[in-house]
């Protein structure tokens, strides 16, 4: 069993509900839990089917580097990027930001 961080944006009712049966809500879109890789496998496929148009981040502990890995779900300015074998996010610049 592993620590499980899932944080949620603009997703329909009916996810958060079902992030709320597995996972303890801390503040509003934010769901903490202690759980096996199996139960992590299946929030992550409930997540992927009910996100519609929103955005989901799912982080759980793990034996890598950094101690955690992560992946996310819907239209975001951060993405993750793999420098290396080390995931770290990149911000994409906001729209009519100028890029050097």
């Amino acid at each position: 069993m592993s620590m499980l961080v899932v944080v949620t944006e603009s997703v329909p009712p009916r996810l958060r509900g079902r992030l709320a049966i597995w996972l303890l809500q801390v503040r509003a879109g934010v769901y903490v839990g202690d759980v096996s890789k199996r139960v992590r496998e299946m929030i992550w496929e409930q997540c992927t089917e009910l996100y519609g148009e929103g955005n989901v981040v799912l982080a759980w502990a793990t034996n890598t580097e950094s101690g955690f890995d992560f992946q996310t779900l819907g239209k975001n300015r951060r993405i993750p990027v793999d420098m290396d074998g080390l995931r770290l996010v990149s911000f994409l610049p906001e729209e009519g930001e100028n890029v050097l």
